[in-house]
């Protein structure tokens, strides 16, 4: 018997699907080498392609994902645009056009639901270390830029699946730490459908929080890591497709020290960089959006100014996702 599919309510009064990378409807799959192929053709249709026609334009008008990609130029995508993206063309509801399901297929989408389904487990991977640590120890997990925070609680039905039993009669907190109100807002109507009876988070007592976070205010964070309690807590810390890709060097020191100050010692961070390399150039990313490219060795050494080191780092066409513990 497949998994049964959660629904929770959008701002817009939509019932849209709650991602579950467990649940084959979400999940995707790609050895490296098929990546890598995936990526060299990717480079060749890009340096093929031209200006977009203005028909192509006026269809994206039309289309949710197309106006959220499009409102995205110079900046970046907001929370619920990057949520609807990571649905998958099959997911999508009535209210999506053809173009929606042909952008909901594209690579770069492909590769931004791979990126929430590696955080998750980089994270659930992490977590395991440290949520048995102590018995009834609470769990904390901080999203920086999070958006709807499912990176969060797809950590949490990870763990659980791998780990039958650990998370029971612990106090749980994820807390989003974002300056649009739309995704969190949906964020939490999505947990709360996950406490549902038979429901992935069915029995657990998680709480979900909003706060109100520019990263360039560094100083903020470890205010709201002490209201958490994350200094005592099993404290993970996330920012899949945030800070780390858009935020400048001097943004990311700052907010990984306040991290490295307001955590336990086994607290760990994971993330996504996005990568200096041929798929990110040719497709102009950083022309489009705001991010800024990273070596992994230019990125290792933010970290280690901080106070931290990087454990784990998967390569990916336009991004490393990595986990952080400290030094």
């Amino acid at each position: 018997m497949g998994i049964e599919t959660v629904y929770a309510m959008r701002g817009e009064g939509v019932r849209t699907a709650v991602i579950d990378v467990t649940n084959p409807a979400f999940a995707v799959t790609a050895t490296d080498a098929e990546l890598e192929a995936m990526g060299e053709q990717h480079i060749r249709e890009a340096e093929r392609q031209s200006e977009i026609p203005e028909a192509v334009r006026e269809a994206l008008r039309n289309s949710l994902l197309g106006r959220g990609l499009m409102a995205a130029s110079g900046s970046f995508l907001d929370g619920m645009s990057t949520y609807l993206l990571k649905l998958g063309p099959d997911n999508l509801g009535e209210e999506f056009t053809p173009i929606d399901r042909r952008i909901a297929a594209s690579f770069p989408v492909f590769a931004v639901r791979l990126r929430l389904q590696e955080m998750a487990r980089l994270m659930a991977e992490g977590l395991e270390r440290t949520v048995g640590v102590a018995e009834g120890r609470p769990v904390c997990l901080v999203n920086i830029a999070g958006g709807s925070g499912a990176d969060s609680w797809n950590a949490l039905i990870c763990l659980r699946a791998a780990k039958a039993g650990l998370l029971e009669g612990r106090k749980i907190a994820i807390a989003v730490l974002d300056s649009d109100s739309r995704g969190p807002e949906f964020g939490g109507r999505a947990v709360a459908a996950l406490h549902a009876a038979e429901a992935p988070l069915s029995g657990l007592e998680v709480e979900f929080r909003h706060f109100r976070y520019e990263w360039s205010d560094a100083g903020r964070l470890g205010e709201m890591l002490g209201e958490l309690g994350a200094g005592e807590a099993a404290c993970g810390i996330s920012s899949e497709g945030g800070l780390f890709e858009y935020g400048s060097d001097e943004e990311i020191v700052a907010n990984l020290q306040e991290a490295h100050r307001g955590t336990g010692r086994d607290a760990v961070v994971v993330g996504s960089v996005t990568r200096a390399g041929a798929v990110v150039r040719v497709s102009r990313i950083g022309e489009r959006m705001a991010v800024k490219p990273r070596t992994r060795e230019g990125f290792g050494e933010l970290c280690e100014r901080a106070g931290w080191r990087l454990e784990r780092v998967m390569e990916r066409p336009f991004s490393y996702h990595v986990r952080l513990v400290k030094r």
